[in-house]
């Protein structure tokens, strides 16, 4: 009985469901198989009783895992043979000569293949291209810098030079902890400088991954001044790009820096008579560094120089604005005024400690302006005009000059 079950099991898996999935006989199914059944169990016993015989329902069962099984892998081929026919094309771009990647995963594959239009594929493809290129130039580096460091590890094989390099290591040791005391400090104490994060909805991926880069740049100079500030990062959420691109940079020091990270606007942790929204957009120009002010900085990084956004969200609360008096001591070149994150922590460091202006705008970046100027721009611009107007003045008289006397040589000669 066992056997003939057994057999019956394998006869109907291997013709009667393929061909039942292929003609879609899946209601008819069920009763030709309960019939099967019956007839044969009559026929091997009369004397079984119907409990014995066979159960229905198990037999629904194993039908219809057997037919999920045949779709489940038809599915699995249509979906082989498209992502077989996405890597040809990939092949064939890669041949014409197109910026295609080496490698690609099934995944980058689907994303490719789900892709609109011919010009977003071609796009989605270069941006992967450039990604890998990237990825070999850093592995590049890395093995160059650990070979580097393998022949200096060989060079410096000598005592005196162990012995200073574990001098190096206390030395480097000892600083960390002043410097995390120092802020510790200034938690307490010190000033507090503000980081605007409510710019996610106006930048891109890559352009918020440049700002958390820079932002990494400015709290590590903040951390190794002599008197650093306290940073609040105020509209900062959880969830959004800004924290995971910190979660990339600090991993698992991101809860053990000594900064104020809150989800709340700067309006209702400060009072807003102290606040001073900096902005390049202002038309009011900082004078001074105000040590009981509370600056606010944009984080913000936007290649397409987007003007009047940080302008128009302190004119929304009613905070004071300022720009930094750049045309005041620069001869400025063609380009906009905007600075990084980095630049603009170096600049208020630098007048916070010694109120110098040439000092601090000397972390502007030298191709953005000719030089310092000792007297104001406006002025300068006056004295310029009056030289052109003497120098044009001198020029008028002399070619008068040589006209007459080319006139008188004429009348001479006549």
């Amino acid at each position: 009985m066992q056997s003939a079950n057994v057999l019956l099991k394998k006869i109907v898996r291997s013709s009667v469901l393929p061909f039942a999935a292929q003609h879609g006989m899946k209601k008819d199914l069920f009763p030709l198989s309960r019939t099967l059944s019956l007839s044969l169990c009559l026929k091997q016993d009369n004397s079984c009783s119907p409990s014995e015989k066979i159960d229905l329902d198990a037999w629904k069962k194993v039908m219809k895992s057997g037919l999920q099984e045949v779709s489940e892998t038809a599915s699995e081929r249509k979906e082989l043979s498209t992502l077989a026919a996405a890597r040809e094309i990939l092949e064939m771009w890669r041949l014409a000569g197109r910026s295609v990647p080496e490698n690609i995963s099934e995944e980058q594959l689907k994303t490719f293949m789900e892709c609109p239009s011919k010009s977003a594929k071609k796009k989605y493809l270069k941006y992967l291209h450039l990604k890998e290129l990237y990825k070999k130039n850093d592995k590049r580096k890395m093995v160059e810098r650990r070979e580097r460091r393998l022949e200096t590890q060989e060079q410096a094989s000598n005592t005196d030079e162990t012995k200073r390099n574990s001098f190096i290591c206390l030395w480097a040791s000892c600083m960390d902890r002043a410097y995390g005391w120092r802020v510790a400090q200034s938690m307490i104490f010190g000033q507090p400088l503000v980081f605007d994060m409510s710019y996610e909805k106006d930048m891109s991926v890559r352009e918020v991954a440049n700002t958390v880069r820079q932002l990494v740049l400015s709290e590590g100079c903040n951390r190794r001044s002599v008197d650093p500030f306290h940073i609040h990062f105020c509209n900062f959420k959880d969830d959004s790009l800004y924290h995971k691109e910190f979660m990339k940079h600090y991993r698992e020091a991101w809860g053990k820096l000594l900064i104020t990270v809150t989800d709340q606007c700067y309006t209702d942790v400060f009072p807003k008579d102290k606040l001073i929204y900096l902005t390049a957009d202002s038309p009011k120009v900082m004078k001074t560094f105000d040590h009981n002010k509370i600056y606010i900085v944009g984080s913000m990084v936007d290649r397409s120089i987007k003007t009047g956004v940080s302008l128009a969200r302190a004119k929304r609360l009613g905070l004071e604005t300022a720009a930094l008096p750049l045309e005041k001591y620069l001869l400025w070149n063609t380009g906009a005024k905007n600075l990084t994150l980095d630049q603009m922590m170096h600049i208020l460091l630098t007048l916070k400690d010694t109120g110098d202006w040439k000092a601090a705008l000397e972390f502007v970046p030298k191709r953005k302006y000719y030089g310092f100027v000792s007297k104001p721009v406006h002025e300068l611009k006056k004295t310029l005009n009056l030289i052109n107007t003497l120098k044009l003045g001198k020029r008028q008289e002399e070619v008068r000059k040589q006209f007459a006397k080319n006139y008188s040589k004429k009348l001479t000669q006549k």
